[in-house]
């Protein structure tokens, strides 16, 4: 039975109506396209401290409602503005190393953090400004984004396939061969990297008369690959 399997596995190797695999070229194609950002998200963090858990968050709560309003008069609109977080926690005393007691409570940290969306980016450093002066501690970044990406996207594989239909042509001509169809295209994957104000101190900005913020670009990339069948020229 054994001998029986081994000498039909070597018929089905040799058989001569298996065509050979057909002599392909494989690219690939990378492309980087950028463009101008049409919106931007600004976080503004309030926090709080107080030896008490309610007057903590209603501290913060308070500070919120200013920086809201604040934002509203800047001339962004409510829909725009959203809670992110909300946050309650303790504060404990330092313990040293060996001790054994258990933590003691001191104070208690609220923290709220405000979202807002600005299609408008000549707005981006009037907010920051209207929410540090409404009492806002905490600015966590400026995130730069598109609204509608895919025409972006669309931009960047044509990119990257045209660079890797460049490249075939060129290896087929060095090879002294035809390119005669594609036999397989695939998407690498499309990445946008945007641009980030990194978080800033609260106390530095407070000082500035306005605060400058410039867009810059998106970056968008995309990669393609590509299979040709090749011929003999």
């Amino acid at each position: 039975m054994h001998t029986l399997s081994i000498a039909l596995f070597v018929m089905f190797l040799q058989r001569p109506d298996v065509p050979p695999s057909p002599p392909v070229i494989v690219v690939s194609g990378t492309a980087q396209v950028f463009v101008a950002p049409d919106q931007a998200t600004v976080r503004l963090g309030i926090v709080r401290q107080s030896a008490n858990a309610q007057a903590a968050q209603e501290q913060a709560n308070a500070v919120a409602q200013e920086i809201l309003s604040a934002i509203v008069k800047a001339g962004v609109m409510p829909s725009l503005i959203q809670t992110m977080r909300l946050v309650l926690s303790p504060v404990y005393a330092p313990r040293s190393p060996d001790s054994r007691d258990a933590p003691r409570i001191v104070a208690y940290n609220a923290t709220n953090t405000v979202s807002v969306r600005l299609e408008n980016l000549s707005l981006v450093g009037p907010v920051i400004d209207a929410g540090l002066k409404a009492g806002a501690n905490q600015l966590e970044g400026v995130q730069f984004g598109l609204r509608n990406d895919l025409p972006s996207r669309q931009q960047a594989l044509k990119a990257a396939v045209e660079e890797a239909r460049s490249k075939a042509t060129t290896m087929a001509d060095a090879l002294r061969v035809n390119l005669v169809e594609i036999l397989e295209a695939s998407e690498g994957g499309v990445s946008i990297f945007t641009d980030r104000v990194e978080p800033l101190a609260a106390r530095t900005l407070a000082l500035s008369a306005e605060t400058p913020v410039s867009p810059g670009q998106i970056q968008v990339n995309a990669n393609v690959i590509l299979r040709y069948r090749i011929s003999p020229k």
